[in-house]
């Protein structure tokens, strides 16, 4: 099944309940919410009020994608909002087997993000303990950036990884997400795509969201 998350990082926040009101009628059940702290990142989002105020809307699943240095230091926190899956990057931490562990133990789904010039060869001893792996499509940061094409390789390299070591993971994509670009991640493999701008923005969002839950249909 394909799985589309509108990012809230292109919501706009003075309207969230519509925002997310607008998810539900565009017949989506999960959003995406971006964590980034002026560190990992050049830019600053918004804390672990903002999964709790999603948690309180009550109709839509979501994860937690922790774009933040020493991401340890969060998880708890973020594992409390009642999250599906809490990711965070492979370039953000030195322990990576301990924090998968310890998102696990929290009852929360583990997934790792790649930066786009990160090789997939540095899951190759964590892949078996993953319920997910995210790829960006975009260097991390800021919201409205174009595709890096040359990431489309990595989504079947993260599925035959997955698939060596008996996983059937979610193959998440973070990043320019079009139409356009989401048919090139499916037929890739990804499994899950995140996108912000292309349907906050979007005229008719049902419409976008149909189209690439459709497209997924229809992959070769």
């Amino acid at each position: 099944m394909i799985v589309l998350s509108p990012s809230l990082l292109a919501a706009d926040l003075l309207f969230l309940g519509e925002e997310l009101d607008s998810v539900v009628s565009a017949g989506l059940g999960d959003v995406h919410i971006d964590v980034m702290d002026g560190n990992f990142v050049p830019n600053i989002s918004y804390g672990v009020n903002m999964a709790h105020a999603v948690r309180r809307h009550g109709q839509l699943k979501f994860d937690c994608h922790l774009m933040v240095a020493e991401p340890e230091k969060h998880v708890a926190d973020f594992a409390r909002s009642g999250p599906e899956l809490i990711t965070v990057h492979y370039e953000a931490t030195h322990h990576l087997h301990r924090l998968v562990y310890a998102i696990k133990e929290l009852g929360v789904q583990a997934g790792v993000s790649l930066n786009p010039a990160t090789p997939v060869d540095v899951l190759k001893c964590i892949i078996h303990d993953l319920d997910a792996v995210l790829l960006m499509t975009v260097n991390p940061g800021f919201s409205g950036q174009k595709f890096i094409p040359s990431v489309l390789t990595k989504i079947s390299a993260v599925r035959e990884l997955a698939l060596t070591h008996g996983r059937d993971i979610a193959v998440q994509i973070d990043g320019g997400i079009t139409l356009e670009t989401a048919k090139l991640c499916l037929a890739e493999g990804a499994t899950h795509l995140v996108a912000g701008v292309s349907f906050f923005q979007s005229p008719d969002r049902r419409a976008f969201a149909a189209s690439v839950l459709e497209a997924g249909k229809n992959r070769g």
